[in-house]
């Protein structure tokens, strides 16, 4: 018998593996995929030679993730690389204010009423950042705070909406770039906690930037299974699980699926009925015949580029995929150039290129035109780059994913309690109502991402549970 069964292995899956097999455990995780990856895949969409991420393409919160701080990920192939900028956000007047790993560079294009309120803002925290992702990403009591000083004073300046927080600035330069982050995990602005969103996302630029991963984000997830063989673990692939009974037998099963999924395998009949889903995505990825023809020079050299004019425009186009049940007219755009890091993505002098806006989970429509209209306005010329073109809605991101339900790529609304407390209202987030059944997916805490934080928080229950029996 087996001491612990994964189900699902995507980064959470494989993190919960790899901790308790470096812990002495026999695991084996099981994927319904013909390859492990999840959010961390690579594939060729477009044409041969173009490596594009289907999903999760920067990884701010994997480079500053605990967990993976924490294994040999470099010796099993993983190598992180930096854009000269890890993120800018371009203005329709060919500005643009950057996130910079200098705060200073990012204060001084807020402009010079703006300059000191965002050093004052995080300067604290990240003299102490090391410490408070740590606290922050284990919670809730998975770990005892190691320092509850500064993980209460991020509470205070977290806990409120963006918006009351965003008020502290005086020129929109701040407070557009600040709504840009906040909008990474597809939340209203005014929601509870995602002031602490924007704040994650910038203290994390900040500390160690917003990389991407060399030959594509499937190296991540590459890495974590070969770090699994490497203490004993097996990975079986292509092996899809419709209840229990087709697991072998084991003292513990941890899914990596959404709580649906989980409910339905499990038998757990409304269990998870209350946990909501919340906007789904519409991606588009390219490929270019050179590089985007951004007007803000700041724009060529980053990583990650966010698309509005300004923040009124960011918190309309959210409004209307998370409340209004329609899609933006002028969608809100995270966008990322992997090759402007790493050109192995592409043949020379060609480019992969991605971009995704909000719409209503569910939704069937073609944002295309939306999308590359926005594109236009920031860099003109844009659809004369554009060489093919793969496009997947909240269905065909469900079909690649079953974890996106109805094209949901953060696996649960992340917005109210449910940003902290998921997938239900408890102290125990990865126990379920079988005392040897746990989950670990993207719908636990600290939720969305590629940073292994969810598997790693939920391996420290099973374990915990496999000394006592």
């Amino acid at each position: 018998m087996l001491d612990a069964v994964v189900v699902g292995a995507g980064p959470n899956g494989l993190t919960a593996a790899v901790e308790l097999a470096r812990r002495g455990f026999s695991v084996a995780v099981f994927e319904a995929r013909d390859s492990v990856g999840g959010g961390a895949r690579t594939e060729e969409l477009t044409l041969p030679g173009f490596r594009h991420d289907p999903c999760s393409a920067a990884h701010p919160l994997g480079i500053n993730s605990p967990a993976f701080r924490a294994l040999p990920l470099e010796r099993h192939g993983l190598e992180w690389l930096h854009a000269e900028l890890p993120m800018a956000h371009p203005f329709p007047d060919g500005t643009a204010a950057v996130l910079s790993r200098s705060v200073g560079e990012t204060a001084a294009s807020l402009g010079p009423r703006d300059a000191g309120t965002y050093r004052r803002l995080v300067e604290p925290f990240l003299a102490k950042w090391d410490t408070l992702a740590r606290d922050f990403m284990s919670l809730p009591l998975t770990a005892l705070p190691r320092d509850p000083v500064t993980l209460a004073r991020f509470g205070l300046a977290g806990l409120p909406p963006s918006t009351w927080l965003m008020r502290r600035f005086r020129d929109e330069r701040a407070r557009t770039l600040f709504a840009g982050l906040v909008a990474h995990v597809m939340a209203p602005l005014g929601g509870f906690a995602t002031s602490a969103v924007g704040l994650v996302f910038a203290l994390a630029a900040h500390a160690r930037g917003w990389p991407v991963a060399r030959g594509g984000s499937q190296a991540v997830s590459d890495a974590l299974a070969s770090c699994l063989k490497d203490f004993g673990g097996s990975v079986h692939t292509g092996y899809e699980v419709k209840r229990l009974d087709d697991l072998p037998p084991a003292r513990a099963y941890v899914f990596d699926t959404s709580p649906t999924a989980l409910a339905r395998i499990a038998g757990f009949g409304n269990y998870y009925d209350r946990f909501r889903y919340g906007p789904g995505a519409f991606k588009i990825d390219y490929a270019l015949d050179g590089p985007v023809p951004w007007t803000a020079k700041e724009a060529r050299v980053a990583g990650t580029v966010q698309i509005a004019a300004d923040s009124a425009e960011i918190g309309t186009a959210l409004r209307a995929a998370s409340r209004e049940g329609r899609a933006p007219e002028r969608p809100f755009l995270i966008t990322v150039q992997p090759s402007v890091a790493d050109p192995t993505r592409a043949p020379a002098g060609k480019h992969v290129f991605w971009a995704y806006g909000h719409v209503p989970n569910g939704w069937t429509g073609d944002l295309t035109d939306a999308v590359e209209r926005q594109l236009e306005r920031f860099a003109p010329g844009f659809r004369d780059r554009v060489l093919a073109r793969a496009t997947a809605g909240p269905p065909e991101l469900a079909a690649r994913n079953a974890n996106y339900v109805g094209g949901d790529i953060a696996s649960g609304a992340a917005a109210g309690l449910q940003l902290l407390l998921r997938p239900r209202l408890s102290l125990f987030p990865y126990a379920t109502p079988h005392p040897a059944v746990f989950i670990c997916s993207s719908a636990t805490p600290p939720g969305p991402g590629v940073h292994g934080m969810s598997g790693h928080n939920a391996a420290k229950a099973v374990w915990r549970r496999l000394r006592q029996t």
